[in-house]
């Protein structure tokens, strides 16, 4: 029987394209921009990372607390997206004119940064051992079902926001182009390799 969570990208996958997502917007953000620019990008890292933490919570990390016990990384991740959440309402809070806006935003990186690491080089290689293939696409399809849900309400804000935030950037139209090829790739059915 046909299944699609052998076409879904698998959830260690999804975390790490999000965490690539996260970062290139960062590092378009720079003091010197038009503060509508600022904001825009800003709400666009604000609203990735609450997305993305809400679907860690939901799906990936009760998985890997049953795999993980009590290891240290794990245990300190969701206090890290409490910090976060507390970042990201001072953000939302401040003005793009004012200096305290720009600091946020690094705060938050340094504090993404750091977050990232952690998942990267502990929490996903341990999933990847630990859970088989067919068990990583089906939680990544679970996670793709849930951002739909999560998406649906915010898409006009967060295209707009996007839109914005990185009008005439060359890494947003690479980022976007290399999305869509890594999501028709998934769909796409495999040819035989005699043909």
């Amino acid at each position: 029987m046909f299944s699609l969570n052998k076409l879904s990208p698998t959830i260690t996958d999804m975390i790490r394209f999000d965490h690539s997502h996260t970062l290139v917007t960062f590092h378009q953000y720079t003091t010197t921009q038009k503060p509508k620019v600022k904001k825009a990008l800003a709400e666009t890292i604000c609203t990735a990372l609450e997305i993305h933490a809400t679907l860690e919570e939901e799906i990936f990390y009760p998985v890997m607390r049953q795999l993980e016990g009590t290891d240290p990384t794990m245990l300190k991740a969701e206090p890290e997206h409490n910090e976060m959440r507390r970042l990201i309402a001072q953000l939302r809070a401040t003005k793009a004119t004012e200096a305290k806006h720009d600091e946020l935003v690094h705060e938050l990186m340094r504090d993404v940064m750091h977050h990232v690491a952690d998942e990267e080089t502990v929490l996903l290689p341990d999933a990847e051992r630990k859970m088989s293939r067919d068990r990583l696409s089906e939680l990544g399809a679970e996670m793709t079902r849930r951002r739909m849900q999560l998406v649906a309400p915010q898409a006009g804000k967060l295209a707009k926001d996007h839109a914005i935030g990185f009008s005439g950037s060359t890494a947003a139209v690479v980022l976007g182009v290399a999305g869509a090829a890594f999501a028709a790739l998934k769909l796409l059915p495999r040819k035989p390799a005699h043909a």
